[in-house]
Formats: C-alpha cells, structure tokens, sequence
C-alpha cells in the first residue's frame, strides 16, 4: 500500500463526516486498513451499541515506554452555519486548510498518522503510540474506556502529547469540568393561587441564583497558586441553556436547564458536585413541604478531570525540547489530557492551530501551522531514534 502524506491524510479524515452525534466507523475502518498495511499493530475499543470505536495503534519495538500522540475523530455539527466551501473536503485558499476538523483536531491526527507509519519504516528504537478517541466533543465521555484498554492490548506509554490546537505552544494545565442537567418537577395550579402549587421556573430560578451568588463570592477572593496563572483566574459556574412552562398564569410543571462548572486545578470537582448537589436538595426539600410530588433530578452528564502541571513532567520536557517553546501555558477550556494524567500518564498539549477556529463555519488551518506540526513531528522521530 502507497505511504500517503501528512495532507493525504488530512484529505481522507476531513471526508468523514464524523459528527459526535453518529457513527466514527468509517473512518476508523479506513485508518485502521492503512496503519496495519503499513506494518502497525493496531486494536480497537468499542462503544456500547458498537456505533463507534477508539483505535489504538503501535509503532515500533513492542516494549514500554511509548510517546503516545492523542486526538479525537469527532467534530462538531455543522448544521446553521454558513459555510463558504464544502465542509467534508480540505479547500486551500489564502494561505488557509478550510474544512470541518482541520484545526479541531484531524489536522494533528494527520501529523500523527505520517509520524507513526514513519516510525515504523525507520524502525526507531523508542516506541510511538496513536490514541484516536471518540465522543470528545459531548464531554471527553470515550477517552477514558479507551485508556483503560490501552493499558491491556499495548505496553504502557510513558509522555502523552495531546494535540488539541495550541499554535504548537506547550500547554501544562488546563481547567477541569463538570456538568448536570436538571430537571425541576413543580405542581400546576392557577398563579392567583400561587402558594399552593410548585412553580419548577421559580424554584430552577432559586438554584440558579445560588449559582450567581457563588460566583460573585468566588471572584471576591485574590486567586491563589495555580488558579491565578487561568483567564478567568477562578472556578466558573454556568447555565447556558433553559427551558420549562406552559403559559403565563399556571405555575410550572417542568423546568430544564443545563450546568456547568470550569474547576481550577488544585480544587476538587467532588467538592463543588457536593456543594451544587447539597444546594439543590435544600431547595428540593422546600419544594416538597408545599407539594410531596415536587422534586429536583440531577443527571450528570460528564466530568473532565484537570490537568495538573508537573514538576519535571517527561511530556512537558519532550514538547519544549521539540518545539523550543520555554513560555508557561494554561486554559480554561478543557481536554482529555488529564484523563491520561489520572492514568499514570506525563501529559501536555501540543498541537497546530488556533483555538479560536474550533466549531467556527469556515473552519480553517493555517498551512504554516500544519508545517510547524510536520517540523515537530520529524523532531519527534528524530528523538525516538
């Protein structure tokens, strides 16, 4: 089989249409049939319907100590956005890698693609792993079954570098997340007979509300340690979207909003689900004096570990050494490198790209940032020897 170039491959990737809400199959079949028909070992995890799979693919001697190269096969919808070019094929223009998934992230998996088949023609001495997941973009939820069954069909890597787009900046600590949707159940009666019935809007509201008013108490305190490197220097809490009534004279049956919080690193997620649970039971208990039937169901609905920088992280050194980046980098977006932290792996970012692209019509890559990729990538062979 032809070995195919970094852009070959982004043509191929950028083809599949691989929004979160369907099937990564077809493109994992493909890639799958490449790796192996150039000599690397590759496996597989399912999900639970076997819709999707992570693939897992090795490269070089089979032993421990492996640079693992990390990205997504998921891309956002583009269902409402203007697009100026077909999103599912790589338009170049103006110096410009347009399509859905360029920078997000399927042009580092194209890097990673070229480097392992590389790896394995030039025979290096030091392993190279590819850890393709699924489902990062509805909350990181594939990542970690995946690691799980890396550690069980291949010899543990040692440094992970996830590619998510930094402009080739070495990223060492990123914010946490979690979030619940909420469902408030209220009682219906008349609003001129307000104190009888449940009104789930103005209960939801009373949640809410305790949501600004931690906040505003958050901000009101200096940011210390860690914290104080991240824009905003602090945990975040938020409700983007809401839902709930039938008219404007009868107290809500149903109230549905979603939450979200963004934690520092060196402040635990338990801690704030347990404040944010504890907070909803007052109010359910309230609710429920003036109607039994009145309840609030919380359903969690993902939970992204921090990534923590690391004393003389083996991932951090790796990435400067290959990119000559000495500035210290954090973000208050979240990624799955601290699944892979919490996995035993060192762990940072490193990938082509400007965040700010990400989920945007018009898409793009800049052709200078996929070239610095192809740079880091042949530094990275170079190293593994």
């Amino acid at each position: 089989m032809q070995q195919l170039t970094a852009r070959q491959v982004l043509d191929r990737l950028v083809s599949y249409p691989t929004v979160s809400r369907g099937s990564n199959l077809a493109l994992v079949d493909w890639l799958e049939d490449y790796l192996t028909g150039q000599g690397v070992r590759c496996f597989r995890h399912w999900n639970e319907d076997r819709q999707k799979a992570a693939l897992i693919a090795h490269a070089g001697p089979w032993e421990e100590g492996a640079v693992v190269l990390s990205g997504h096969s998921d891309v956002v919808p583009v269902d409402g956005q203007a697009w100026t070019s077909d999103p599912w094929t790589v338009t170049e223009r103006d110096g410009r890698l347009y399509g859905r998934g360029t920078c997000d992230m399927k042009g580092f998996v194209a890097l990673a693609v070229w480097a392992l088949v590389e790896a394995q023609a030039r025979g290096v001495r030091r392993p190279l792993q590819l850890a393709l997941s699924y489902d990062e973009e509805i909350g990181c939820t594939g990542a970690p079954p995946m690691i799980r069954t890396m550690q069980e069909v291949v010899p543990k890597g040692s440094a992970a570098i996830i590619g998510e787009p930094s402009r080739m900046g070495v990223i060492t600590g990123h914010k946490g997340g979690t979030g619940y949707h909420v469902h408030v159940k209220g009682f219906e009666v008349h609003s001129s007979l307000l104190p009888y019935g449940v009104s789930a809007i103005m209960e939801g509201a009373r949640l809410i509300d305790w949501l600004n008013d931690t906040n505003a108490g958050i901000r009101a305190k200096p940011p210390t340690g860690i914290a104080a490197r991240f824009d905003p220097p602090f945990t975040t809490l938020h409700v983007g979207m809401i839902e709930g009534g039938t008219a404007h004279n009868i107290t809500a049956a149903d109230c549905r909003f979603a939450v979200e919080m963004r934690v520092v690193p060196g402040e635990s997620i338990p801690d704030w689900e347990a404040r944010f649970v504890s907070a909803a039971r007052g109010i359910e208990a309230e609710m429920q004096a003036v109607r039994p039937e009145a309840a609030i169901h919380l359903d969690r609905f993902f939970g992204v570990p921090g990534l923590q920088p690391e004393a003389g992280g083996e991932a951090e050194a790796l990435a400067r050494r290959l990119t000559g980046d000495n500035r210290t980098g954090v973000v208050s977006y979240g990624t799955e490198a601290g699944q892979f932290q919490e996995a035993g792996y060192s762990a940072a970012i490193c990938g082509p790209g400007d965040i700010a692209q990400a989920h945007q019509p018009d898409e793009y890559l800049e052709v200078s940032e996929f070239r610095a990729g192809e740079r880091f990538m042949e530094r990275l062979l170079e190293a593994l020897g």
